[in-house]
This record gives structure tokens, sequence and C-alpha cells, in this order.
């Protein structure tokens, strides 16, 4: 039997996602990317899988950590996202982080080395024709303006738009560690895998001060009035919630000890590895929209940071995502024309292991419809299915649709609660402590995804 290629729109994690599996079922595919022929405001390359705002998948804790978990159930899924991150990772603690210019190389020249993948480059600026058959649309935060015109014009829901963040990148030659030292909070990982810059009373708030007045870069006129993601807050929208917020957000001192002096710091800004080598390291929650020489003025006057050097300074880019709980069914397609799918962030989920999430379940329904067997969503007590369950409208009891709907990382409270309050311990019945309830759900989940995968195949 001769299968008409897929075409994929969209090179990012959950387009890759989605052609990888596609392909471990030999389903040719057509993956159709942009970039190489018109760029956009935040990537830098013209690779697949080009990670932008952040080099880390965050936490690898698969029994206490919702995205630990959802690592771990896109391994078992045969995730080209994992395995990429496996051989191009780099320090970070309990977090799961890379190379990011490997990670994008590794994604890349795997698929051009399979047999039944077809990269083109260019724009698709419009609905893909019927004769194209089913399609996946998995065109990111950064989707272009035309497409996302043609897709407004087909769904006739209003698309929402919100920023992300980039946060700046720092060279390690350039950071005074007669000031700064590596250690993770309460050590976890190897126990010393951020680079931490303390900071005094008196130097905190100045800082605070002094980002809360700095001029912003202009909003053009599309980007008015649109929200931020709390997951990517700029800081200083942050510092305008209340001069404590960053002090007890990413500028946290808990867990750190400075070996430079015995006055515990007010605060502690981190620096995470961000590429193998470890000479780049970006500040982790430092997103930003001041403008450059602001934020040189600014963070140069970091404890450790006077001589610093910037790869990169902070920014900002659009996001774009459509209103799924109405549009899209439990296998992502789009109720209203079933031969389109959408994947990743445009569909409601944050966070590039979410998109990647997504781009697998794309890809393995449709590869299931393709090959004319049956499959369900997966089990709503795993990572995956929270995530379907969220952005299709089922976690609102009875409604259709969300009209206030935004993205969401995963996260176990869109898991259900555990159906057992209490356990056996010393052949006793009692209350489950709030330290296993985590731990329980990641097992339930991957017992559910192994049930699963079996009635799958």
């Amino acid at each position: 039997m001769t299968i008409k290629p897929i075409h994929i729109i969209g090179g990012g994690m959950a387009g890759t996602e989605a052609a990888w599996q596609l392909l471990k079922y030999d389903i040719p595919v057509i993956l159709h990317e942009m970039r190489g022929v018109k760029g956009t405001n935040a990537h830098s390359t013209d690779g697949l899988a080009e990670m932008v705002c952040s080099n880390s998948f965050r936490s690898d804790d698969m029994e206490n950590n919702a995205v630990g978990l959802l690592h771990e159930e896109m391994r078992r899924m045969g995730s080209i996202m994992m395995e990429a991150a496996e051989q191009t990772k780099v320090p970070a603690g309990s977090a799961l982080a890379v190379d990011r210019d490997l990670f994008s190389e590794y994604i890349q020249d795997k698929l051009l080395a399979h047999p039944l993948f077809t990269l083109e480059r260019g724009e698709v600026d419009t609905i893909p024709p019927s004769a194209w058959g089913n399609v996946i649309i998995a065109t990111g935060p950064l989707t272009s303006d035309a497409l996302a015109k043609a897709v407004l014009e087909i769904t006739g829901v209003d698309e929402l738009q919100f920023f992300d963040a980039i946060a700046p990148i720092i060279y390690k030659e350039s950071i005074d560690f007669s000031k700064a030292w590596f250690q993770s909070r309460y050590d976890k990982g190897d126990g010393a895998d951020y680079i931490n810059l303390p900071m005094t009373e008196e130097q905190y708030y100045t800082f605070i001060d002094e980002i809360t007045d700095a001029e912003k870069s202009d909003y053009k006129d599309w980007e008015q009035d649109i929200p931020f993601f709390e997951g990517c807050m700029p800081i200083e929208v942050m510092a305008e919630r209340g001069k404590e917020t960053l002090a007890f957000g990413p500028m946290k001192p808990v867990g750190l000890t400075n070996p430079h002096s015995d006055e515990k710091p007010y605060a502690v800004v981190q620096l995470r590895q961000d590429n193998k080598l470890g000479t780049l390291y970006n500040m982790v929650g430092f997103q930003t929209k001041m403008k450059y020489k602001f934020q040189k003025e600014i963070f140069k006057k970091i404890p450790g940071l006077e001589n610093a050097e910037f790869a990169r300074l902070g920014g900002l880019h659009r996001n774009t995502f459509i209103n799924s709980p109405k549009l899209l069914d439990d296998q992502l397609r789009l109720k209203s024309r079933p031969r389109l799918r959408f994947a990743g962030q445009i569909t409601g989920v944050e966070g590039y292991v979410e998109s990647g999430a997504m781009g697998i379940m794309a890809g393995r329904f449709l590869a299931a419809e393709t090959l004319g067997q049956e499959i369900t969503s997966p089990p709503i007590v795993t990572g995956f299915g929270a995530l379907i369950n969220h952005i299709t409208g089922g976690h609102i009891e009875g409604v259709g649709q969300a009209k206030t709907f935004q993205p969401m990382n995963v996260n176990f409270g869109i898991m259900p609660p555990l159906e057992e309050k209490k356990h056996v311990v010393d052949g006793k019945r009692v209350k489950i402590k709030r330290k296993f309830r985590k731990p329980i759900k990641a097992k339930r989940a991957l017992d559910a995804l192994a049930q699963w995968l079996e009635q799958s195949k």
C-alpha cells in the first residue's frame, strides 16, 4: 500500500516530534519550515528544534515534578527531543539542560538521514489545500502573520496573543569569582551546577528601583494590552508587583551559602550553564524588556558582573495560540476541518517540553488514523492526557470553551487527585502525607501510560 506523505508546518519541538512519530510507522513526512527563507524576531538560526528563550527543559525529577514525569513519558514514547537531550546535556543540577546548538543539530541530522523525510524551506501562508490531505500545523509561538490570519478566517474565533521573554546570556570568563560561587540550591544535582551572585539588602533595593525606572522597549500597535504568561514574566513586571517579589522568586537566597562571606545574602542572582562547553551562562528568571543600554548598566552593578560581557541581552517575542477548548477535539483535530491537526504552543500548552509532548501526540494520533488503527487519548492521570484534557476543554466541567483560556505548563494540579486518600504503612491504613502524593501520582501516571501503550500497539 502506498501511503501519501503527511505535511507538517513548523520545524520546532512539536513539528519535529510529530514527524519522528510518523516516520517510526514508516509514514512519509514533508516538513515545511520558513526559517532559512524568512526569519523571525526571536530565532537566530534556521535549524530545526531551535531553543530560543532558555536551554533548559526544567526539572528531570520524574517522581516529584510534573515536567520531569512528562520527560519520562516522552522517553517511553520514543521522543526524539529526549534522545537529543541525553546526547547534548550540560550540568544543571536537578534540571535537564542542553547545549542548544548541538541539540538542534542532532535532531535535524537525524530527521534528514531518514529516507522517508523531506524538508521544504519556505513559508506556508495559507491553509493547505485539500490535495495535501492530513496536515499538522505546529507553527508555534511565532506563527507568521499570514498563516495566523488564515487560521483565524477558518476558525472564526479571535486568536489570543501574549509575550514570552528572553533572558540575557553572559560569558563565563567575564564573571568575577572572588564574589561569585558555584552551588545548586540545597546542593541538588551535582551540588554546584549554578553560579551564584549575592546581594546585600541595600544592593537589592537599589537594583529593584533601577529596573523599575529603566526605559523599556516600545510596544508595537499589535503588542498593546497583551497579557504576559506567568512562567515567563519579565523581571521588571515582577518587580512592579512589589519590592519583595523577586527576593521570594528567582532571586530567593534559600538553600545557598556564600563561601566568600559570613553574611547571609539578602538576594541571589543565579546563572545556569547555557552550552556544553560551559563558556556561556544565562541569567535565571531574568527575562526583560528593558532597553539594551539599561540592561548593561544595571546588570553590571550585580556583584560579580562588574566586568560582564554579554553574548546576548534580554528581549521579548510574541506568542500566538488558538482557543483550543472550542476548536479542537481530544485528538487535536480541528472540529470544523478534521484533516487539520494542531500541535505545540499554538494549542495553548506552554514550554518546550509540553510543545514536544503535543507533537508526539499529534503524530501518534495521525499515524493510527493513517494506518486504520483505533486509538484513544492517553488517560488523564498521565502528563500527556492531562495536557490534552486542559487544552481541549475538559478542565471546565460541562463547558465547551474557555473565554479566558490561557496557556498552561504541565503540573500535578491538572491531573486528577488520588483515588485513595490513605495507604498502608506498617500494616495500618494511614492518610497519605503531602510529600508522598507526587511520587504516587507519578507512579500512577507511568502505570497508566504503560497500559495505554500496550493497548495502542
